[in-house]
């Protein structure tokens, strides 16, 4: 039996891919390249992908008999002709919810705390010269009975939600297929979400009906110096209108997924003139280490349950 890991890179390199040994021969690759793959997959029993494209002809001129995605997402893999094929596809989710909400959370704090200026007050050494024992140039809010929306109300949006009502915040939801009914939570339109909460965070899937869900003439509708959080999906925000809008009005933006990534140079969110309003990280809410430690361990529970 050999497995074959494509993108080894994109898990990290502080987690241990030696489970994947007990089930054969591993092959590691740190990256694959669209020219290499049909090699690399050739004579492998499984392929292990999380961003690498298999597609019909990869899985003609190869043996695999199953692909494991280390990944939630699916489109990298032609899952019609994989069937047709005989090959398995499986992939893993709910393994970063609560990472997602943490860095969403960080997010806010970076926003609303204003830490950042306060370590910038202390390192270039203005305390130790004030006439007095506190420094609030820069005022902040508490979350206590704020009002935050949440767009996409599974597996992760619930865990944000469930750590925003432990801070005292008001949760809204918008149902982006119009099937989540949650008894828990008040359950709101797009429109009524947009123009009432202080916060607004992001976790549903990118597919037609949220492609550009949040545009220009909806995001106008938004409370002034409201906080609008991406950890979903790039594509669920039109760039070019929300980079003009932070430049138009006070709101603030936490954006950790863009339509193409990694970034691209021309992205109008680079182009944003107020960048106070802006805080871009690249695609880091999946990863903490124990995400990516039960992403693993359930991808190597995909491969003994295929082997049973």
């Amino acid at each position: 039996m050999k497995i074959a890991i494509l993108d080894r890179a994109t898990l990290g390199n502080d987690v241990d891919v030696s489970i994947f040994e007990q089930f054969g021969e591993l092959i590691v690759y740190d990256m694959t390249s669209e020219e290499q793959t049909q090699d690399r997959v050739k004579d492998v029993d499984i392929v292990l992908t999380n961003k690498v494209v298999i597609n019909s002809s990869h899985m003609d001129d190869s043996s695999m008999k199953l692909i494991c995605i280390t990944a939630t997402g699916m489109n990298n893999v032609d899952l019609q002709y994989a069937k047709q094929k005989n090959i398995a596809v499986k992939n893993v989710a709910g393994y970063s919810s609560s990472s997602v909400a943490q860095v969403a959370f960080s997010m806010i704090f970076h926003f609303v705390t204003k830490l950042d200026y306060y370590k910038s007050y202390v390192d270039n050494g203005n305390w130790q010269k004030s006439p007095i024992f506190t420094h609030i140039d820069k005022p902040f809010y508490e979350l206590d009975n704020k009002r935050v929306g949440v767009i996409g109300l599974g597996d992760i949006g619930r865990n944000f939600a469930k750590k925003a009502k432990a801070f005292d915040c008001e949760v809204v939801y918008y149902s982006t297929s119009g099937k989540n009914s949650n008894s828990e939570y008040k359950r709101v339109e797009l429109d009524e979400l947009l123009s009432t909460s202080d916060i607004i965070s992001i976790h549903c899937p990118l597919n037609e009906n949220t492609q550009d869900l949040l545009n220009y003439e909806n995001m106008s509708k938004m409370k002034d110096k409201a906080i609008l959080l991406n950890l979903g999906r790039g594509g669920i925000i039109n760039e070019k209108d929300l980079a003009k809008i932070l430049d138009e009005k006070e709101i603030y933006a936490g954006i950790d997924v863009v339509s193409k990534e990694p970034i691209l140079e021309d992205n109008p969110l680079l182009k944003v003139k107020n960048k106070q309003r802006l805080l871009l990280t690249p695609h880091i809410g999946w990863a903490s280490i124990e995400a990516r430690t039960r992403l693993l361990e359930m991808v190597a529970e995909n491969i003994r349950e295929f082997l049973k």
